[in-house]
């Protein structure tokens, strides 16, 4: 693809983009998740404490993956640079406010997940010895074969966001910036390569991103995953730790500042000022799209992943879908807001993204700013390198569907991946960006289409699985699980 002309299509690409991620989109998802919570007798709340305990005993007695791989698999595509640079990027253009919708959104999108890795699971497929699944699959067996043409459609724009930008081109550009940002511009090598000048850092960072990839990738879901549940658990604690540093600095703010995001959400012009010129719905539109965005709920690429799993049980799987969401976006994304909003750096007039995220963390962390700034861009390294390895499954797992998994289109579209991630730092990213994002929303039509038509099919499985627990508890003279008593 010549990505020259690519980058002068920008404005068009731009277009399409808002086009995509319209209202109707964003009300379509929640709408679906809304849906989903209420056929499910909302799980999302009542099966919470279920779902957490389930992370640390859940292994399956079939044959696949392990269910906690999976997660951690899922987690390392959904957690990546959205995570620090999109929920300052959602503050900055809609306030503070803008966390709460985010967490609306995630609280809906929680049921769309379960939802995902329920279907994930009844309908998936063995493929050359292999447990397949995902929303293609779901679709073509759960609502009949000539529903397929819309299963071909989602493999499709799921390869083309993971070649041409999500899973590739923007993360290991994004990996060399961070790169670079921590070396004096002053004292660092630079070489012309066409009209762009580039530094000799981006080359060995670039390159050394490449072949860890290739090592990681070439061995397919089993080292994915193995890599994942060490990889992932791993970037949490450090960037977990270091934001609980920030907000136990400031301890006594954060009252002040859950206030301030709970009457922003409602009144941002009587809380900012009229001057900001920020409203309710564009407070609306950017958290929930930027939770949507962050977590993937509703685009179903946890469902390939998920179908994977050695589980048996469908409502296991999806309790395990269920709680990426709250990790990624209801612990991650809300810790990251506060941390914006206690230390004021939403009120810094200039900063956006990942200014506004370093601005934080240089006043919050009790260390050196030089030291602050190395967390964050190793925080930005790890997280976009796991998205790299998450989204390589997922983008390969569509060709698969798309090709009938032959041998030689499999092994072109990996090394092709491969060759997409060595020349992300080399390239402009923004238009690699817009068609990731316009391949992203094209994927959610046809998944959330099926999520409505298949609404009747989780709603059953999670009934059979929590009513007869519920009679289990009944009979044992316990409380049943949705907390109503016998009779």
């Amino acid at each position: 693809m010549d990505f020259a002309r690519l980058a002068t299509a920008a404005p068009a690409l731009e277009h399409i983009n808002k086009w995509v991620w319209g209202p109707t989109l964003l009300t379509l998802v929640l709408g679906v998740g809304v849906l989903l919570s209420v056929r499910t007798g909302f799980v999302q709340a009542r099966r919470l404490g279920r779902a957490i305990r389930l992370l640390g005993h859940a292994d399956g007695d079939g044959e696949g993956v392990s269910p906690f791989a999976v997660l951690c698999t899922a987690l390392s595509a959904a957690i990546g640079t959205g995570n620090i640079v999109g929920v300052a990027t959602a503050v900055s253009a809609g306030g503070p406010g803008a966390i709460f919708w985010m967490l609306v959104s995630a609280f809906f999108g929680m049921a769309t997940k379960f939802a995902e890795g329920v279907l994930a699971v009844r309908y998936r497929a063995v493929d050359k010895g292999e447990l397949v699944g995902g929303p293609f699959y779901y679709i073509e067996l759960g609502m009949g074969p000539r529903f397929q043409w819309m299963g071909k459609l989602y493999a499709l724009f799921g390869a083309l966001a993971g070649l041409l930008g999500i899973g590739t081109i923007t993360q290991s550009n994004s990996i060399t910036a961070a790169a670079e940002s921590l070396l004096d511009a002053d004292y660092t090598a630079t070489f012309v390569l066409g009209d762009a000048t580039h530094s000799w850092v981006s080359v060995f960072v670039g390159g050394a991103v490449t072949v860890l990839a290739a090592l990681v990738i070439l061995g397919g879901i089993g080292r994915i995953s193995r890599v994942a549940t060490v990889l992932v658990p791993l970037m949490l604690c450090v960037y977990i730790s270091a934001i609980g540093m920030i907000l136990l600095a400031n301890i006594s703010r954060i009252p002040a500042a859950v206030s301030l995001i709970l009457r922003a959400a409602f009144a941002p012009r009587a809380v900012l000022g009229a001057a900001v010129g920020i409203t309710v719905k564009q407070a609306m539109r950017l958290g929930i799209g930027r939770g949507i965005f962050s977590n993937e709920a509703g685009m179903g690429t946890e469902a390939i992943a998920a179908a994977a799993s050695r589980t048996t049980s469908p409502v296991q799987q999806g309790l395990l879908c269920m709680m990426s969401t709250f990790i990624d976006t209801v612990v991650l994304c809300t810790v990251a807001g506060l941390a914006l909003v206690v230390t004021g750096a939403d009120r810094q007039s200039g900063l956006d993204g990942v200014s506004m995220t370093a601005y934080a963390w240089a006043q919050g962390l009790p260390f050196p700013p030089a030291v602050s700034r190395l967390l964050l861009v190793m925080c930005l390294i790890f997280f976009a390198f796991s998205t790299i390895l998450g989204w390589s499954f997922y983008a390969e797992r569509c060709m698969r569907y798309l090709c009938g998994g032959r041998t030689a289109w499999m092994r072109g579209y990996r090394f092709a991946y491969i060759a997409a991630v060595f020349i992300g730092p080399y390239l402009s990213v923004s238009s690699a960006w817009a068609v990731a994002d316009i391949c992203n929303g094209c994927m959610m039509f046809p998944n959330l289409v099926a999520l409505l038509s298949l609404s009747g099919v989780v709603a059953r499985e999670a009934r059979e699985v929590f009513g007869r627990d519920a009679k289990k508890l009944t009979k044992k003279g316990k409380k049943p699980l949705d907390g109503r008593r016998k009779g």
